[in-house]
């Protein structure tokens, strides 16, 4: 070849050189990333001193935006709380995608700081260097006489000593966050001390609490992707990128009890489904702005994208339609948006109350609002990143990445700013001074009009559990006029251990408001062990009561008491209330292993005989747990039950309509769901009568229960013969065993049947029954939604555990693979390592389409 044959190959070669260089680990395969947005209409941003930057902002009238921190005192905040005297703790990131390759993410230039106003004009002017040297650290929370701090993938507790240096630290749990340095957009973060005196964290699924010096935890649901909050109620309020606010109703832990029962009402509920935005300027610097529908015909962002870190503003100084609002940032859209929510019948709806507006905008495109707090002078706080690149490396498109580059905005790093909004009705409230405050001002300060004051007390009074304390608690739990001081100095009492069974009878016989009585119900069970006899009768007094509040927590609390005359009294709050899903569903997941029992008693009651709205779901819930159980003494105990005469057809139906068959077809590569089969000692009689019904709906579901059952000599049923697992293999499972235990069942459960809303069921998948191939891949890199299992869309993500060594990964796949009667051959760390090699580099969870091209 000469020259001019060479060079338009070595230009070509150049180029795709080029383009792979830039690919980014976002992009998509075959999508056409084009700006929707003309250059035109894109104003230009530079970076905007503090000064400059509140003018771009635009608040309903009687608001005004002050600064309270910004650069050089503080750079690229992420977090932040206020200590007992007032003062700022904050989480410095400044390694946060300082280039779009994040190049030099992982250097231990990160801190927590504390911020002083020592003139009193309410901007800090004095900073401390608490700790430094951190790598992307994510979170803090002031528990304890310390400060836990999460730097991935651990979540640590440091004493705070004298002339605030950090004591040394102590392990809380060293997988807070397992993927905080290769995926910090989904992994652990903003631990939140709760009502219930449980330290309660977003994108996670386990609580905290310290007990005689010792960090214990429990399981919990996973709540959202970034910030957490709670309204007076101890009621936590979260979201994820691109759904605005979820709540939960209802205590979650509750739900944990019943392995057969998986729905889960009171949890993960959105208050407001509407999810388009009304910013106050064109946003063509979104991830995926080159999308159809990602931005209006307008240029502005069409639905959230990016939201995270509400606030139920719980303070004292805006007017008083403003307080239990949430106010949910929208860093993408420079925006923060308010939410009007209200309660009826034990359930929580939200409205924007600005028609196609918001409450704060700014036409800063830098402006990045990713955590809002209710403050102790009562005002609305903001934490701005004030940050160029938004996105992660790891979801970062070349879209993105152009946009970023073009217009500089690769170029803002190392800034940020705390804000704080202040209506003119209100000037901002004093500085606390809680430190060295007596354990009586402490305990008047659980009737504060703020929500932090309130919050902070309650904290310093648990942690310092003074005797002296103990008698005033009890006085204003019983006594004082303010509900929310009743219900803070209950709480405190508990989190004390301090909460007598005297206090809580007077207590349940006194209280008038529905919601703190049913916090009373709640408490009632810290004292069963001892006296359970003495509150029993006033808890079943309760079974009659219409309110939602007081049947939902009843509800919950009588399966505890796991006593006949409870029983009695869930019986009849299932007759008074089951058709309330949030009362059905809490009255169930109290039942387990007693749902026969319990049956055999519904059957027979006169007040049962006519059927009533919810009834059959109640019957037909209970009925399901024992198919799903599959014990062959009570599922035949069932079976004659509903073929008695007595029995009435409409309760012979609910327990008939739960039968777990399903009929959805295989996924496109994947076997059909397994159906779990029924093993009897012989035909049952009950079989031959339902088949013989002249009722065409009970015939069609004796066929679908004949696939159910089986039994020796049965003409097609062949048991198939499983192989026993070698000696290696078998250590293999347990090595598995033990870290599906410690990692895995947080969200899919021990029993392996999952969450509704979170994780789908592994416990009869046809994935876990599938392709090795995809099962190694989903564990390494994590998979995105939507995904079909057992026929039901599941819409969300999973992260992946990279990090696990190959045995490790071999040995979930395995258990998963043999547990709960699973018949599937093993996998092995070699296949592990194969899988491994084979997808080295990439970065981003795979998708169902992906997948889907797998053997």
């Amino acid at each position: 070849m000469n020259v001019k044959t060479i060079l338009p190959h070595l230009l070509l070669a150049l180029c795709l050189v080029a383009a792979i260089a830039h690919a980014q680990s976002g992009d998509k395969p075959g999508e056409k990333q084009e700006s929707r947005v003309p250059k035109e209409k894109i104003p230009a941003n530079p970076p905007l001193a503090p000064a400059d930057a509140l003018k771009t902002f635009k608040l309903p009238p009687g608001f005004r935006i002050e600064t309270v921190a910004s650069e050089p005192l503080i750079e690229t905040p992420i977090a932040m709380q206020w200590d007992a005297d007032g003062r700022i703790w904050i989480v410095e990131m400044p390694t946060y995608m300082p280039n779009p390759a994040a190049t030099g993410e992982m250097e231990p230039t990160n801190r927590i700081s504390i911020l002083e106003d020592t003139d009193g004009d309410g901007k800090m002017d004095k900073k401390t260097v608490f700790l430094d040297g951190l790598v992307m650290p994510r979170a803090l929370c002031l528990a304890y006489g310390g400060v836990l701090v999460c730097e991935p993938p651990a979540l640590w507790w440091y004493p705070i000593e004298a002339g605030f240096k950090p004591g040394k630290r102590v392990l809380v749990d060293k997988n807070f966050a397992p993927a905080g340095l290769k995926n910090p957009e989904h992994t652990g973060n903003s631990p939140t001390w709760f009502l219930n005196n449980w330290i309660i964290s977003a994108n996670h699924t386990y609580r905290y609490q310290r007990v005689d010096g010792e960090w214990k935890r429990q399981p919990t649901t996973f709540r959202g992707q970034w910030g957490m909050t709670m309204d007076d109620w101890g009621r936590p309020f979260y979201n994820s990128n691109s759904d605005q606010l979820r709540t939960d109703l209802v205590p979650s832990e509750y739900y944990f009890r019943n392995p057969f029962f998986r729905s889960t009402a009171g949890l993960n509920q959105q208050p407001l489904k509407d999810q388009t935005v009304w910013p106050g300027r064109v946003n063509p610097g979104v991830n995926r702005g080159y999308q159809s529908g990602t931005l209006k015909p307008d240029g502005t962002l069409n639905k959230y994208t990016a939201t995270c870190g509400p606030a139920i503003y719980r303070g004292d100084k805006f007017p008083a339609e403003f307080r239990g609002n949430a106010f949910i940032p929208e860093p993408s859209a420079n925006m923060v948006r308010r939410m009007v929510l209200t309660e009826k019948s034990g359930e929580i709806s939200g409205v924007n109350p600005y028609k196609e507006a918001e409450f704060l905008t700014s036409t800063d495109e830098l402006f990045r609002p990713i955590n809002a707090y209710t403050g102790p002078d009562g005002c609305l706080y903001l934490v701005d990143m004030y940050h160029g690149i938004l996105q992660h490396r790891v979801f970062l498109t070349s879209y993105l990445r152009k946009q970023a580059e073009d217009r500089g905005l690769d170029k803002v790093t190392r800034r940020g700013r705390i804000y704080r909004i202040v209506h003119q009705s209100a000037a901002p409230g004093a500085k606390p001074q809680f430190a060295s405050a007596a354990p009586a001002d402490l305990v008047n300060i659980l009737a504060h009009p703020n929500g932090w004051w309130r919050d902070t007390a309650q904290r310093l009074l648990v942690e310092k559990s003074a005797p002296s304390a103990i008698a005033p608690l009890k006085t204003m739990s019983l006594q004082h006029a303010n509900p929310i001081a009743r219900l803070h100095a209950l709480s405190t009492l508990d989190g004390m251990n301090q909460l007598d069974a005297g206090t809580l009878a007077q207590a349940l016989e006194k209280e008038t408001d529905t919601k703190i009585h049913a916090t009373v119900i709640r408490l009632s069970e810290t004292a069963f062990k001892t006296d359970k006899e003495k509150l029993l009768p006033k808890l079943t007094a309760l079974a009659t009561s219409k309110d939602v509040s007081i049947q939902s927590q009843l509800a919950f609390t009588l399966g505890e008491a796991k006593d006949p005359a409870a029983e009695s009294a869930m019986i009849t709050l299932a007759r008074n209330a089951g058709s309330n899903i949030l009362v059905r569903d809490a009255l169930i997941s109290g039942l387990a292993l007693r749902e026969a029992d319990i049956l055999d008693r519904v059957f027979v009651d006169p007040s049962w005989k006519e059927k009533f709205v919810g009834g059959d779901a109640f019957i037909g819930a209970l009925g399901k747990s024992i198919f799903q159980q599959a014990k062959a003494t009570n599922v035949n105990r069932l079976l004659e039950k509903i073929t008695t005469k007595t029995t009435p057809q409409w309760q012979t139906l609910a327990v008939l309509a739960s039968l777990n068959v399903s009929n959805t077809p295989a996924s496109k590569g994947q076997p059909a769901p397994r159906i779990k089969l029924v093993k009897l000692p012989a035909a049952p009689p009950a079989l031959a009568a339902l088949e013989k019904s002249t009722d065409k709906t009970i015939q069609a579901a004796a066929k679908k229960l004949d696939q159910l059952l089986v039994w020796p000599g049965k003409p097609g049923v062949v048991f198939p013969v499983i192989r026993p697992l070698t000696d290696a293999e078998q250590k293999l499972f347990a090595t598995g065993k033990a870290g599906y235990e410690a990692t895995c069942a947080a969200c899919h459960q021990l029993h392996g049947y999952g969450q509704d809303g979170m994780a789908p069921p592994l416990n009869d998948s046809e994935w876990v029954a599938g392709s090795t191939e995809k099962l190694a891949r989903i564990l390494l890199h994590g998979v995105g939604g939507p995904i079909t299992v057992q026929g039901r869309k599941w819409d969300m993500d999973m992260p992946g555990h990279g990090t696990f060594d190959d045995e490790t990964i071999a040995g979930v796949l395995t258990y998963i693979r043999r547990e709960w009667e699973h018949p599937y051959d093993p996998v092995t760390p070699d296949f592990v390592k194969k899988i491994r090699a084979a997808t080295a580099g990439r970065e981003s969870a795979w998708t169902n389409e992906e997948l889907s091209k797998l053997k």
